[in-house]
């Protein structure tokens, strides 16, 4: 499995996302899901996966135990948002 080694997993933002430490998305990178979440909402993509498989795993920074399901949905709120800008 890879590991994710972006500097992405220190920024400040994840702090809020809600703890996760069960699951399907269990040690995935939040702050991949987050950019996956934003490229789509970029694009106001209508079609949404996640893709939890995919996404790299991470135990460090600020994602440590984040849902990565919460950093998605914010990511792509975030691109929807700036989309209209």
């Amino acid at each position: 499995m890879a590991v994710c080694d972006d500097d992405h997993r220190y920024n400040e933002i994840f702090e809020r996302l809600p703890h996760d430490q069960g699951g399907h998305g269990r040690h995935r990178c939040a702050a991949c899901a987050y950019d996956r979440g934003y490229e789509a909402g970029l694009t106001r993509d209508e079609n949404l996966r996640i893709d939890l498989d995919s996404l790299p795993e991470s135990q460090a920074g600020v994602v440590r135990h984040k849902s990565p399901h919460a950093a998605f949905a914010q990511g792509y709120l975030d691109g929807v948002s700036n989309s209209y800008r």
